[in-house]
């Protein structure tokens, strides 16, 4: 299942410039017995993360290979967006209190940018 959401800012992108936006990465490990519930609670918390400032967009991805197995993709304006607007956010709160328990190990996040 692919789980995406975006801001009105994909719809126009003469309004941001796709190159300079950051690409937030986590390879999420749901706890197997979780599996069943851990899609329905994303799509609850996805409105939390793309109300914050700096949010363009997001997707989820299963992996193929490892059925409990998930790809986090978001796109910021800025890398502040995420670590500073959203981790520090009532709305990090509530993403928090929905997703946390389902990670084992809890995933590492990096940001990337576009090169080519």
């Amino acid at each position: 299942m692919n789980i995406h959401f975006m801001n009105p800012f994909f719809y126009f992108p003469y309004l941001i410039s796709m190159d300079d936006v950051i690409l937030e990465t986590a390879v999420l490990h749901v706890k197997p017995e979780l599996v069943q519930t851990f899609e329905e609670s994303f799509k609850k918390a996805s409105a939390y993360i793309a109300s914050v400032k700096g949010y363009v967009n997001h997707e989820l991805h299963l992996c193929i290979e490892s059925p409990n197995q998930y790809l986090l993709l978001v796109r910021w304006e800025k890398l502040e967006d995420h670590t500073i607007g959203f981790r520090q956010s009532a709305a990090y709160l509530e993403w928090k209190k929905l997703l946390h328990h389902y990670y084992e190990p809890f995933p590492v996040v990096e940001h990337y940018k576009q090169v080519f």
